[in-house]
């Protein structure tokens, strides 16, 4: 493991990015922040890669932003949407899914960045606590809204007006990760993942993609009808050529997964 607070590794379409603060927690400082939202910036960029993994080094995700730098007056807690240190915000902008591989505690910030992912697996260790009421400063990555959306309004008010921690899994019941897996099968069931991803039609992974997120952010009516524009609009390039040859390998793959 070298020093490097942030470590990128990619390969095959996919990239693996890790939190590399272990002794701190894989605590956000600054720095780390502002790496992140660069990392998923230039990953974005460089069109090769089409699906990251994000997760920590050693035996925490992320315990949210560095406490002691925050108190020492060096990090600022305005300014809260400074696309130049807001990771979520890069994550979100970034055009291909994110795999969050939530091998130990997410905490506050760093339960922020792990809801920045397009989906959770977790390690038996993981746990999840929003402890902003406790520290006395107000979420500015989405927790107070994304978190109610994907589990409830009830659990979220009692996890971030009690700062409780949620097991893994309690955190599966509820529908905050979509499974809890052996530590050592971790990452690996993340890369499988990743690359079931990476065989969907290379247009359709971003535009469906897309088109959940901005339909989830509106009202059902008017993301049906949002749904059933960009069905026309994109389904019309479709060739019943191209149509039935994927139904093919749909079919064969649907074999092959049942027997």
């Amino acid at each position: 493991m070298t020093d490097d607070i942030l470590l990128v590794a990619r390969a095959d379409g996919i990239a693996t990015v890790t939190l590399n603060r272990p002794a701190s927690l894989n605590a956000l400082t600054r720095e780390l922040r502002a790496r992140i939202a660069t990392a998923f910036r230039e990953l974005d960029a460089d069109g090769s890669t089409r699906v990251a993994i994000l997760t920590g080094a050693g035996r925490a995700f992320c315990a949210g932003i560095d406490l002691k730098e925050l108190g020492s007056g060096e990090s600022q807690v305005g300014a809260p949407r400074d696309p130049a240190f807001d990771p979520t915000a890069a994550m979100a902008a970034f055009r291909g899914p994110v795999i969050g591989a939530i091998n130990g505690a997410a905490v506050t910030g760093g339960f922020e960045l792990a809801l920045g992912c397009d989906l959770l697996i977790a390690s038996p260790t993981a746990r999840f606590a929003d402890t902003h009421g406790r520290v006395g400063v107000h979420p500015a990555w989405g927790l107070s809204q994304r978190l109610s959306r994907l589990i409830g309004i009830g659990r979220a008010k009692e996890m971030s007006l009690t700062g409780n921690f949620v097991d893994a899994a309690t955190a599966e019941r509820w529908g905050l990760v979509n499974r809890v897996v052996d530590a050592d099968q971790l990452l690996p069931t993340c890369q499988r993942l990743a690359a079931d991803m990476l065989s969907l039609e290379p247009d359709m992974l971003v535009s469906y993609k897309r088109l959940i997120d901005e339909g989830y952010a509106l009202s059902f009516a008017k993301a049906m009808a949002l749904e059933a524009r960009v069905a026309v609009e994109y389904n019309a390039a479709v060739s019943p050529e191209a149509v039935e040859a994927r139904r093919r390998a749909v079919l064969d793959r649907g074999r092959q997964q049942t027997g």
